[in-house]
């Protein structure tokens, strides 16, 4: 009799769950019979270029889709298509010390993002994404700490990029 219990009570919720179209637990809805993704790869056009960063970026955003999504990632002629370029790169004093040094820096990054849906064009976007890392004035950004606040300010871009092209946050 209990395991009848069981069932009874897991059928409904089953049916609930597929019946809402595809949906991921982390906040994402893809059109049906969307299943691939692109990331083209994104022009360094900031005025203070770093190098390798176009392709960390491209990597950290094609790893956020890939961990969040059932999408296959494809080189050419994908379902959905995101491509762009980093347009800022920035690095400037936020507070300053009695001796006129920095006391702490801001590392900017900005990338403009193009999103283009293949299944649903009324999804097209094109937007500028942002954020930030302070560090102490008196270290360089350098080695481990550069690469610390780059994978933080990635996280935190390429979160918001997913949110507002899968998720409609």
């Amino acid at each position: 009799m209990k395991n009848y219990l069981k069932y009874f009570i897991l059928l409904p919720f089953t049916f609930l769950l597929s019946s809402c179209g595809f949906y991921s637990f982390t906040g994402a809805s893809v059109p049906a019979g969307t299943e691939t993704y692109q990331v083209n790869r994104f022009e360094n056009n900031a005025l203070l270029v770093e190098p390798g960063l176009e392709r960390d970026f491209k990597i950290a955003l094609e790893d956020l889709i890939q961990n969040q999504t059932n999408l296959t990632l494809v080189q050419s002629n994908g379902d959905l298509v995101y491509e762009g370029e980093i347009t800022e790169y920035r690095i400037s004093p936020t507070t300053a010390t009695s001796e006129n040094t920095a006391a702490q820096n801001r590392l900017t990054i900005s990338v403009k993002v193009r999103f283009f849906n293949k299944k649903k064009e009324d999804d097209d976007l094109e937007q500028t994404f942002s954020f930030f890392k302070d560090y102490p004035g008196s270290a360089q950004l350098v080695g481990a700490q550069k690469a610390t606040a780059h994978e933080e300010i990635f996280e935190r871009i390429t979160q918001d990029i997913f949110n507002a092209t899968l998720a409609k946050w």
